[in-house]
């Protein structure tokens, strides 16, 4: 009796490794098995025919006739209401309506609000443009020092025709291959695409030139292009995508989290914030009118996760996560350590969901970078604090210490510190140059989706490094001087700059407003350094001794 018991016990157990085995092949089949047609025919996703019996089970993917009507539906203007949450448009619709039964009539109010593909309203009469005045006054137009070809990234021979087939990888295959870019066969730089110009624009002192209409012309790829080919970014905490176009060029894509209006809640850690893809768009506005130019080109972009994300991807990880909200809205979450969950799904209405799409850099096979420690790095820990919180001299240890005993590094990161308290970004823990150009280079400053997270609290913490070193470069001193006056009031030139944006408006007002704030309070901390340690001590002059400097009393 005992050695029956025996036997089907392991006639059992050896039944339930056989089910696993059939519904781990299964579930590898599926991705192969949704692709093929409703009369098994491989490559068709075609709607059955008209005669065939309607399916009673609901199918994984709704099908092709929904999904078009979807598109539809989505591709209207005020069909995702971006910059604000729903609560929020409701009120700005008339109110009313409660959650249950009010859905028709909250989507016709919905309807009626400005959409982000509706047109903007132009920037005020009173002072025409001043975005361009700003970018015509002096300090916006201080010559670099002439470039050797030791400063430029690249050294471009214009006898060699840009080929996009040769980095093409062996499993590339485009269904449309009459749309595919083609190179012309012509040998100006003028016939490379603008991401390549943006790449061989790159020098020892700026991403971009200020005038460089390569950068425009990018800005307007990454929402138009066409998308081939989509994948999970490895690493990091939160999910984004590497996404690539029609013209081979390639951006970051970061999903949209958070309303405009929402800030970060009172308890989160700053290291388990969300990342914000306006504030990484609002970043590069910033970055230009500060004169840095070292953020890539970053601008937002309505995507259809069906189109363009689903049905291009090749990473089976990030297809498995797709699925159909209650609300009958396509969702995903791919992998990632936080926020890839079905309760952190990102999820489009129906199907749309806006991002942002930073440019990439040139391939690290091509042009080298360097990560560096930020010195003052935060602890990332919930408890534990980093020695600069604790030792007001930390900075005198930092200059003994190479790149930041010689040259410009330590003024490179005075700027970063501006940059980031005007934001309220705490999450700098790393920075990047380009290796070629050694430690007399620009700081590139990448990911900063974590700023613009508050506006109703200034983060003092993150000037340390300014308060602690007490220098700062007489350029930027001075066009801070400048974006505080009246007539170049920061927060009027961002909202300027970002209506330019596809999913304008970028920010919430009360970030806008918070940043001419946070600039009067850097000023100051400027000002008492210079009452403490002298005006030559703190401020650095860095302008060429040819160039006719003037003052922000202009």
């Amino acid at each position: 009796m005992k050695m029956l018991l025996v036997r089907k016990f392991r006639v059992l157990i050896l039944m339930v490794f056989l089910v696993a085995c059939t519904m781990h092949i299964m579930i590898d089949l599926l991705p192969r098995l949704e692709r093929r047609g409703p009369e098994g025919r491989p490559g068709c996703s075609c709607p059955p025919p008209a005669a065939a019996p309607p399916r009673a089970a609901a199918p994984r993917w709704p099908s092709k006739h929904t999904l078009r009507i979807l598109q539809d539906f989505s591709a209207e203007p005020a069909s995702n209401l971006s910059s604000q949450s729903r609560e929020a448009a409701e009120r700005a619709a008339g109110g009313g309506g409660g959650a249950g039964g009010g859905g028709a009539a909250a989507a016709g109010r919905a309807r009626r609000l400005i959409g982000p593909g509706a047109p903007r309203p132009p920037p005020p009469a009173g002072n025409a443009a001043p975005l361009a005045a700003l970018f015509e006054h002096p300090l916006y137009r201080a010559a670099l020092p002439p470039l050797a070809d030791g400063d430029l990234l690249f050294n471009v021979n214009s006898d060699i025709r840009f080929n996009p087939r040769a980095a093409e990888q062996p499993e590339w295959q485009n269904e449309d291959h009459h749309e595919e870019f083609l190179p012309t066969g012509e040998t100006s730089i003028d016939s490379y695409p603008n991401w390549l110009k943006f790449h061989i624009g790159i020098n020892r002192y700026e991403l971009y030139s200020r005038h460089n209409p390569a950068i425009e012309a990018l800005l307007q790829d990454l929402v138009s292009q066409k998308i081939t080919s989509v994948a999970m970014k490895s690493g990091g905490t939160q999910l984004k995508l590497i996404m690539t176009f029609q013209n081979y060029g390639q951006a970051l894509f970061k999903p949209m989290k958070q309303t405009r209006e929402q800030e970060t809640p009172p308890d989160f850690f700053y290291f388990s914030d969300y990342e914000r893809h306006n504030a990484e768009i609002a970043a590069f506005h910033l970055d230009r009118i500060l004169d840095f130019r070292r953020v890539p080109p970053v601008a937002g972009r309505l995507v259809n996760m069906t189109r363009e994300i689903r049905d291009v991807t090749r990473d089976k990880k990030l297809w498995r996560t797709f699925f159909i909200s209650p609300a009958n809205n396509i969702c995903f979450y791919g992998e990632c350590s936080y926020y890839c969950s079905t309760e952190h799904a990102l999820c489009g209405k129906p199907d749309q969901i806006e991002g942002s799409l930073a440019a990439f850099l040139p391939d690290l096979s091509l042009a080298k970078r360097k990560t560096w420690r930020n010195p003052w790095r935060r602890s990332y820990h919930k408890r534990k604090k980093a020695e600069w919180e604790v030792d007001p001299d930390y900075c005198e240890e930092v200059k003994q210490t190479p790149p930041y005993d010689s040259g410009t590094r330590i003024l490179d990161i005075m700027d970063m510190t501006v940059f980031d308290f005007l934001m309220g970004n705490m999450d700098r823990h790393h920075y990047e140059t380009f290796e070629k150009f050694g430690n007399e280079t620009f700081i590139i400053h990448l990911d900063n989706g974590r700023g613009f997270g508050k506006y109703s609290h200034d983060e003092l913490s993150i000037l340390v490094p300014l308060n602690q070193c007490c220098r700062i470069r007489k350029s930027t001193y001075l066009r801070l001087q400048l974006l505080a006056k009246e007539e170049y009031k920061l927060s009027l030139l961002m909202k300027e700059s970002l209506l330019k944006d596809k999913i304008a408006p970028i920010l919430y007002q009360p970030h806008l407003e918070a940043m001419d704030r946070r600039l009067r309070i850097v000023l100051k901390a400027v000002s008492d350094c210079i009452e403490k340690d002298g005006y030559d001590n703190v401020v650095e002059n860095d302008f060429n001794t040819d160039v006719n400097t003037v003052t922000t009393e202009r």
